[in-house]
């Protein structure tokens, strides 16, 4: 899709194959992380589900974390889209969504990760996803405002998601703002 101008244009497929409609998420700050069942970095999950319950006590709809399991890395995430679902759940208690398998990389790319390359290159200008549990954070109005490599531990980017949750405040983009304001038009109409 190369109109696309924001995340939000893009509709990944789920667990079940079916599509997963960013549009859905317009107005959040969104973590997406290219995951792995079966590899060093795997422990991430763990990390991941603190730091996203952490931010949704405090910002319940401004927020949210969506992993994209991928076999492209050593085959360490070989498994089915339904083992891959039980294995984040039973062993890191994984609330947030993890959609369907896809590839990060090479022409079978899955076009949202094409399109976070091109917004957000990595070292030395790379286009290219070089290990799982690459992070890439999504502005409230859909544009790659941050990308860490995998050796970037969750945890520590409680700071710039909280940052841009406020910026996205500031500007009137965020998700919860829009709702409060819906609900002002109902109560004067």
């Amino acid at each position: 899709m190369s109109s696309a101008t924001t995340f939000y244009d893009f509709e990944p497929v789920d667990k079940k194959g079916s599509p997963f409609p960013l549009i859905d998420l317009k107005g959040k700050v969104v973590l997406v992380v290219n995951t792995a069942s079966k590899c060093g970095f795997t422990p991430q999950f763990q990390g991941l589900e603190k730091l996203y319950q952490d931010i949704k006590a405090k910002h319940p709809e401004d927020f949210t974390i969506i992993g994209f399991p991928c076999n492209q890395f050593g085959s360490q995430d070989p498994g089915s889209d339904d083992e891959i679902q039980s294995f984040c759940q039973i062993n890191y208690g994984v609330t947030f969504p993890v959609l369907g398998k896809s590839d990060v990389n090479g022409d079978k790319a899955a076009p949202v990760w094409t399109w976070m390359k091109e917004q957000q290159p990595g070292l030395l200008g790379l286009k290219r996803i070089k290990w799982n549990f690459e992070k890439f954070l999504i502005s409230a109005d859909g544009k790659v405002v941050g990308r860490w490599a995998s050796l970037t531990k969750p945890e520590s980017l409680e700071e710039p998601i909280l940052k841009e949750i406020e910026k996205a405040k500031k500007e009137g983009s965020l998700a919860s703002l829009k709702k409060e304001e819906a609900k002002a038009e109902e109560a004067t109409a």
